[in-house]
């Protein structure tokens, strides 16, 4: 890594942790109840909700209730949005008249956005209406982020209430989530982004002149529009030049805030952040690389705080942030060592000179390398999946990093809110083992970890990497699951790993040489995203409501600290073991034997 990596890496880190200490004590006291000074004017858009939707605040749910209102409330946003999509045509605010969305895609969509992956399978400015976009995707992009932390909440109460079965409100802690941070915090990004140059309009697209004309051959085709064969049955063309090009426009600024803050990630356009309608200048790609871990950074002093434990708070920082750390040097490192390939197909001039500068393919030039690899590493971390750069051109491990941060279960900050409660279901199985270790049953927070906790772990843990393997096993054994791969061999099958890594972790990026949109994707990534979102949070609200009915044990002399460097090493061990374990065959049969290949030639 050279010198301007490490300032612009370390200036990242710095500042968000910086901006994160504020913002989790602002959360902690708003799930309190305890609204400060300056959103109190807010509060009566809060009861007009309750009174609207007919909900008393006061009203405590068990696990079971509070799961069955996750559930449901999803399952209507799901169903909305699929109905959106497939009768857009006739809706308004679709000025290029964009036609109603297929059914497989429509449902791969729907789910998408519902469970916070906001996978996309397609380019958004030539398939989606702006008034699909605002009030089906961007409605998504709030309530999607504000279901992962109400559940989080829910888990939080688990831990401090005792011999009880309540834990709190679904209804509450969503709207809590999206009346006084989610909706505050995307106003302000908003406006800096439009500020710097990000679309935000209705108008139609525009026809603009090009700066330079540019030829091309154009097919010619009969008075039907049939293609004109020649007699050796090839195309016929002619010389055709461009002159003009179409801008894609609309309302982007709104959403490009709440998918990055929301670690939503589905973008306004095709190429998502690297388009230069969303991120143009360098000062909104440092503030939309912020807004991604920001909050998921916040949750853990919010967490802190509200156990009355802060230490507890800076070890699950602490655990995520190392591994962050140490795998954004890992990708920085290989995008700036290149491909030494490049010697042998003599496209380099010296031996020194492989790919001058690093590798420099599929990257924005405003952006350059360090950028572009920590966007990447931080976007794989959280279950963000936005790019400001393409992921299939990056190096065999500048691309295995981004992908085994999904593997691990998006924890490493992870999703809003899901992103913590992953991450302390791993912390439930390293206290279970470091209880094994010394003989004494594990105690977490007060609370004593018993086999029901662990046994639900295990599965929150596995179903998601289950859903990985076996989609990708299906995937590569059917022909509908090869016939779309545009790379043949270790790439190709990295390219199927990463998707279904992508789904089921509720992540959103992609390696773009797979096509996707087709049935057996749509479907079989859908199957997944429902899987590796639900499944957890059903798990983790089982795990809060019997922690909550527990009573409170006294830390004794044998009582493990769940908040020294020791137990922050345990923690990263678990997580990283587990990872290693699950992924490393299927690793190896992709980007590691593609890393092995590449540097053979040297």
């Amino acid at each position: 890594m050279t010198a301007n990596a490490f300032l612009q890496a370390g200036l990242y880190v710095v500042v968000l942790l910086a901006l994160a200490w504020p913002l989790g004590h602002y959360m902690a006291r708003v799930f309190e109840g305890k609204l400060p000074m300056f959103v109190r004017w807010l509060a009566p858009l809060e009861r007009g909700l309750y009174r609207l939707a007919g909900v008393s605040p006061q009203d405590e749910m068990d696990w079971r209730r509070y799961a069955v209102a996750v559930l449901l409330f999803n399952a209507a946003g799901l169903f909305v949005v699929y109905a959106l999509q497939r009768v857009q045509v006739w809706l308004p605010f679709n000025p290029q008249g964009l036609a109603n969305v297929p059914a497989d895609l429509a449902f791969n969509t729907a789910v998408s956005f519902a469970t916070n992956t906001n996978w996309q399978s397609y380019s958004g400015e030539v398939v989606m209406s702006y008034f699909t976009q605002m009030l089906a995707l961007t409605v998504q992009n709030f309530v999607s982020a504000a279901t992962g932390i109400a559940v989080l909440l829910a888990l939080v109460r688990g831990f401090v209430r005792r011999e009880t079965g309540d834990l709190g409100n679904f209804w509450v802690d969503l709207t809590r989530s999206t009346v006084y941070l989610l909706l505050p915090l995307s106003l302000i990004l908003a406006v800096i982004l439009v500020g710097q140059g990000v679309v935000q309009t209705f108008s139609p697209y525009k026809e603009v002149a090009r700066v330079e004309a540019t030829a091309y051959d154009e097919p010619v085709v009969d008075a039907s529009g049939a293609a004109v064969l020649d007699k050796n049955g090839k195309p016929v063309t002619k010389a055709a030049q461009a002159s003009t090009q179409t801008l894609a426009l609309g309302p982007a600024a709104s959403q490009i805030a709440i998918k990055q803050l929301g670690t939503n990630g589905g973008g306004f356009f095709g190429v998502n952040s690297a388009h230069p309608f969303e991120n143009p200048t360098p000062l909104t790609n440092f503030l939309e690389m912020l807004a991604i871990l920001l909050i998921p950074a916040a949750l853990c002093f919010t967490f802190g705080r509200m156990v009355r434990d802060e230490r507890q708070g800076f070890a699950l920082l602490a655990t995520m942030t190392i591994i962050l750390v140490a795998l954004m040097a890992v990708c920085i490192g290989a995008e700036q060592s290149g491909n030494p390939m490049f010697d042998r197909m003599g496209l380099a001039t010296a031996a020194s000179d492989a790919q001058s500068g690093g590798n420099m393919e599929g990257k924005e030039t405003r952006f350059g390398i360090v950028n572009s690899a920590i966007w990447a590493t931080v976007t794989t971390a959280a279950s963000n999946g936005s790019v400001n750069a393409m992921h299939d051109s990056l190096t065999p491990l500048g691309g295995l990093v981004p992908m085994w941060l999904m593997q691990l279960g998006e924890v490493i900050f992870g999703g809003v809110g899901s992103g913590l409660y992953g991450l302390i279901v791993f912390a439930i199985v390293a206290v279970f083992i470091a209880g094994l270790m010394i003989g004494r049953t594990p105690e977490y927070l007060g609370k004593k970890i018993e086999s029901f906790e662990v046994k639900v772990s295990a599965v929150a843990i596995l179903v998601p990497s289950a859903a990985v393997l076996i989609g990708t096993a299906i995937a590569v054994l059917v022909d509908p699951g090869k016939s779309v791969v545009a790379n043949p061999g270790t790439h190709g099958y990295s390219e199927i790993l990463y998707a279904f890594s992508s789904a089921a972790n509720n992540n959103g990026s992609a390696f773009a040489g797979l096509g996707t949109n087709n049935f057996f994707y749509n479907l079989a990534l859908g199957l997944c995203m429902l899987f590796g979102r639900f499944w957890v949070i059903v798990a983790v609200l089982g795990i809060a409501g019997s922690l909550a009915a527990k009573k409170l044990v006294p830390v004794s002399s044998g009582t493990l600290p769940t908040h020294t460097p020791m137990f922050v090493g345990l923690l990263i061990c678990t997580v990283v073991i587990v990872g290693a374990l699950t992924f490393l065959p299927a690793l190896a049969l992709g980007p590691i034997v593609e890393h092995l290949q590449m540097i053979a030639t040297r």
